[in-house]
């Protein structure tokens, strides 16, 4: 991670508000893969399979999509809306204003599309192991470091040594998972 950390270890200080800063720095590290960017084609295969389902507005699209790709894929409205639009004027949605929202449903042309297209969601992954290489192994490290901070903000002297002692023989164990071949 090079330089990903405080020069001088976990801060000046406190060396728990160090291992907070280090734990949002993590977190913002994996929050940023969260807005993994995606291709026209997938967002559109995305707004289909999501109104076969039911009509939905804009942003309902947007947080679905997020929603069912676990925060790996959070597509902006930048790219879902004119995906709207492009898919009203292919006849393919309309869309029903009510209480100033545009709500979008699939015309007859629209689900004869997305059955045609049909095939794996595009916001889920293709394997279990892209799936934990994006979503589980990420959330499964910032919940250590989150159990890590709460030691060090309320554990006695001897839970530290202990935690750190669980962390450094947790970091050997996976480290040798890399090592078998």
């Amino acid at each position: 991670m090079g330089n990903s950390f405080p020069t001088g270890g976990f801060g000046g200080g406190n060396p728990v508000d160090g291992m907070w800063q280090a734990m949002e720095q993590l977190r913002s590290k994996f929050e940023k893969r969260a807005g993994t960017r995606m291709g026209r084609g997938d967002v559109r295969a995305a707004v289909l399979a999501l109104l076969v389902e039911q009509p939905m507005h804009g942003y309902q699209i947007i947080h679905e999509i997020e929603e069912r790709s676990g925060g790996s894929w959070k597509p902006s409205a930048g790219s879902v809306y004119p995906t709207l639009q492009l898919l009203a004027d292919e006849g393919l949605i309309s869309a029903e204003e009510s209480n100033g929202r545009k709500t979008y449903s699939l015309t007859d042309a629209g689900r004869a599309e997305a059955t045609t297209s049909a095939g794996q969601a595009p916001w889920a992954p293709e394997t279990e192991a892209e799936d934990a290489k994006f979503t589980a192994l990420p959330k499964a490290g910032f919940e250590l470091a989150q159990a890590a901070a709460q030691v060090g903000r309320t554990g006695t002297p001897e839970q530290i040594q202990q935690a750190v002692a669980a962390i450094d023989e947790a970091r050997r164990r996976i480290y040798s998972i890399l090592a078998q071949d």
